[in-house]
């Protein structure tokens, strides 16, 4: 096993899956993950319970645990029925280390050793975070279920993210990481909510700019309705760019093979495009990397392909 020091920054489903790809390949792995979620079952609890939303740090946990089969399930686990009906036990959990221990930190911390995790997964900042979009009518929103909700409603084109309080304290390890990684990877995830908020709070950007590390961006399968409709890929790229500096992607991994047409179909009918390479640039690595979940009907990245991609650019 080669052991790269890997550092992926994002959120959501799509930095779990790569996450389950990369640990076969390296013991220093970290995940960067975003706090500023609002909505669902992890943004009442976060209201109810004032704890940061823990259901894509919990996501990304279980992804590089080596724990027994029956803790993992435990953490999984969701509600059916009843009054916790859609509530994820592994969230509720971590609620409860919070309690016991006295911080989220330190819930995660211990989340760690419970579940045998290999590598590392730290949230961006501790902070009471919420997002808030600018938008290029001057207008502006707050709450990251209010901003996609708004955008599809309202087909409004988001100017500028910012963070509530401004440029929060970045978490503990966060920029020691990212500077000495060998691979920082962006995504794959939502640009406006996952990837960006992690790149507003202190410090981040400029951990960036000074890594040893490539830094490459993971392009999503899909556009998004209610943040990138119509995007292209250099688009997602340019958005980035403008937080982190012109030209600081090194690579761009793209996925080039096409779904059957009927999960086209599926995705087009919610105003969802495919985001094909369709540039010239030097820097982007084009591979068919697309997985399909039978349950949703929904494509992913096949995490395994994603991965091996990810490490065979490291040596090129």
């Amino acid at each position: 096993m080669e052991n790269k020091k890997i550092v992926c920054i994002g959120g959501g489903t799509g930095l779990s899956t790569m996450l389950r790809g990369l640990k076969i390949y390296t013991q220093d792995l970290t995940a960067i993950v975003t706090v500023s979620d609002n909505g669902g079952h992890s943004g009442d609890l976060r209201k109810e319970m004032k704890i940061l939303p823990p259901g894509d740090i919990r996501n990304c946990l279980l992804a590089l645990a080596e724990a027994e089969p029956m803790l993992e399930a435990l953490f999984a686990h969701r509600f059916l029925e009843g009054s916790l009906k859609g509530y994820n036990l592994g969230n509720l959990l971590i609620v409860g280390l919070t309690d016991l221990y006295g911080n989220f930190g330190a819930a995660i911390e211990k989340a760690h050793e419970v579940l045998r995790v290999r590598g590392q997964v730290l949230p961006v900042t501790t902070e009471d975070v919420q997002l808030k979009a600018i938008y290029d009518d001057g207008s502006e929103i707050i709450g990251e279920c209010e901003i996609v909700s708004a955008n599809k409603s309202h087909k409004k084109y988001i100017k500028e993210m910012m963070l509530m309080p401004s440029k929060p304290k970045v978490y503990k390890n966060v920029l020691e990481k990212i500077e000495m990684a060998d691979i920082i990877v962006l995504g794959p995830g939502s640009l406006y909510t996952s990837i960006i908020p992690n790149l507003l709070v202190e410090g981040v950007c400029e951990a960036l700019k000074d890594a040893k590390g490539k830094i490459v961006y993971v392009g999503n399968i899909m556009t998004q309705p209610g943040e990138t409709e119509g995007f292209t890929l250099l688009e997602h790229v340019n958005v980035i760019e403008q937080y982190i500096g012109v030209g600081m992607i090194d690579k761009i991994i793209a996925n080039d093979g096409w779904p059957e047409a009927m999960v086209i179909e599926h995705y087009n009918q919610d105003g969802a495009e495919l985001v094909l390479p369709l540039i010239e640039d030097t820097r982007v690595i084009a591979v068919p990397m697309i997985a399909l979940n039978e349950k949703t009907g929904y494509v992913r990245h096949d995490s395994g392909l994603l991965a091996k991609t990810i490490m065979s650019m490291e040596s090129s």
